[in-house]
This record gives structure tokens, C-alpha cells and sequence, in this order.
């Protein structure tokens, strides 16, 4: 069995302990404040984050990309050879994501990002990839439904649900595009506690192109709120044989808006090894 799949079933066995934990756990919850860490909302796609009903989150985000080992066969690029090599890949985005609470359980999402990447190929590499590839346009532009299937109770944790859709972007670009519709969904868990907060969750995705499912996203978070202005996030993410530790600190320097410092460090060979990611979430409630 891989390690990401080995990963995605522990991921699972510790949303059903969340779910499904001791009797003790339960009998001494009474004095739990379950919201503490995350407060009244429902979670967002983006680690740490909340919605509540009528709030707009506004986020505006810049995430960079560095792996010195991305795996890569020349014929896939089209130049002939179909032996494995690892090259070098940097990249920088430009994101922004809008998400709207219609209800205290349902959420709507968008997310629509530019990007400019480099690919340096192997120094083995004797095919005919070139030395250097440069791209530049759109990235993913995708947009996500999720909902609040069960509120969290003394004897059961949060449960939610999501669907996503990413469209096409970039169909003539090799490390950029997005060459077919893909969708994506799963669910999860949320439990508040003493030490902090933790949340599993699990998905699957479909590609168009290759009329296929595999294996989608899947993650052990942890959130803690350390002091009115500050909340500490780490997590392990994962997608298919990439496996990444997220860590994550905010700082909530207003009322409406606080500062998201986020680094992911890859785990396994094919995750990227270093994606840092900075930005600020604005919060407004419209009508009010």
C-alpha cells in the first residue's frame, strides 16, 4: 500500500475515533467551550477559516512554489523519452477567493488565480525538452458549494460536506493548464476540544479527460487560539502520493480583517518542497 493511501486511511480511522470517541471524552465535555478556537462559522476551503451567515469573505492571497526534484517524463511534454527525471520548478500566484454564508450551513465559493512558472529541466536529461520553459497566464479557476450537514453536539463533532469545480485553463501549457473540467467533493469532521481544535476530512475527484476517479484531498488539522489576536494552524495535507505538513499563524488585527503567514513543506518525493503563502482576510457582513 503507498503512503498516501496509507495516510488517507488513518485519515479516516481518526475522523471515525473524532466521531465515535470514548465514552469518558463525552461524559467529561459539559464545561467544553466547542467553539473557542474557530468560533460560530462553518469551515472554508482555506485552513484555519470560518463563515458565518451573511458574511462575504474577501481574500487576496500570493502563494509562491519551489521544488528542486518535480518528476517529470520528456514524452509527456513531447520530446520522445519515457524515462523519469527530476527537474527543477518555481512558480508565483496571484489568488483571490470570494466566499458568501447564504445560511448558517451552506457557503458558496469562488477562487480565480494568475500565475508565472519556470521549469528547468534535468541535468541528465538528453531528450529534446528544452533547457528552460517559461509560462505565464490564468492558474485554476474554480468554484465550491459547502455545507454543514450536522452541528456539533456534546456527543458527536461537526459534520460538512463539499463539492468542487475546476474548469479548464490554459489547454496549449504544460505545467500550467487545467486541461479538463475536474470535480471534486468529500467530507469531514470537526471536533473542538480543551488543547484545541481538530478537523479530518477526506475526498475523491473526477477527471473528464481521463473519465477517471482517484483519490482527492485528504488532511488531519489542528487549530489553536492562543491569545485574542493570534490563532496557531498545523495540518498534514494531502492529494493522491503528495503528502505536506501545513503550519500556519494569524494574527487578527481587526475586527474585520486579520493576516494569514502560511508555509507548506513537502513530506514525500512528489509534493512540492517549499509553498509559502501570504495574505489578508477581510470580512464584511453587506446590509449591515
Amino acid at each position: 500500500m503507498r503512503s498516501s493511501t496509507r495516510f488517507a486511511v488513518l485519515v479516516v480511522c481518526i475522523g471515525c475515533w473524532i466521531s465515535y470517541g470514548p465514552p469518558l471524552a463525552h461524559a467529561q465535555a459539559g464545561a467544553v467551550d466547542r467553539q473557542f478556537d474557530r468560533g460560530a462559522g462553518m469551515p472554508t476551503s482555506m485552513f484555519g477559516s470560518y463563515i458565518r451567515e451573511g458574511e462575504l469573505l474577501v481574500y487576496p492571497f500570493y502563494e509562491h512554489y519551489r521544488d528542486r526534484n518535480l518528476e517529470y517524463k520528456p514524452e509527456e511534454l513531447g520530446y520522445g523519452s519515457g524515462q523519469d527525471f527530476r527537474g527543477s520548478f518555481r512558480a508565483h500566484e496571484g489568488i483571490l477567493l470570494v466566499s458568501y454564508g447564504l445560511t448558517d450551513r451552506l457557503a458558496l465559493e469562488f477562487e480565480a488565480a494568475v500565475i508565472t512558472a519556470r521549469f528547468e529541466k534535468a541535468a541528465d536529461d538528453l531528450s529534446g525538452t528544452p533547457a528552460v520553459i517559461e509560462e505565464s497566464g490564468t492558474g485554476d479557476v474554480e468554484g465550491q458549494i459547502r455545507l454543514r450537514v450536522l452541528d456539533e453536539t456534546e456527543r458527536r463533532p461537526e459534520l460538512f460536506t463539499y463539492l468542487e469545480a475546476v474548469s479548464p485553463q490554459q489547454k496549449d501549457k504544460l505545467f500550467i493548464s487545467t486541461p479538463d473540467w475536474e470535480f471534486k467533493g468529500g467530507v469531514g469532521v470537526i471536533r473542538g476540544t480543551r488543547v484545541g481544535t481538530f478537523t479530518a476530512r477526506a475526498g475523491a475527484e473526477y477527471l473528464l479527460d481521463g473519465q477517471s476517479w482517484d483519490l482527492g484531498e485528504y488532511a488531519l488539522e489542528y487549530l489553536k487560539r492562543v491569545s485574542p489576536a493570534w490563532r496557531l494552524y498545523g495540518g498534514f495535507e494531502g492529494a493522491q502520493d503528495e503528502l505536506s505538513l501545513v503550519t500556519e499563524a494569524q494574527w487578527h488585527f481587526a475586527d474585520f480583517a486579520y493576516l494569514k503567514l502560511n508555509n507548506a513543506f513537502g513530506l514525500t518525493a512528489k509534493a512540492t518542497d517549499w509553498a509559502p503563502e501570504v495574505g489578508i482576510m477581510v470580512s464584511h457582513f453587506p446590509g449591515r
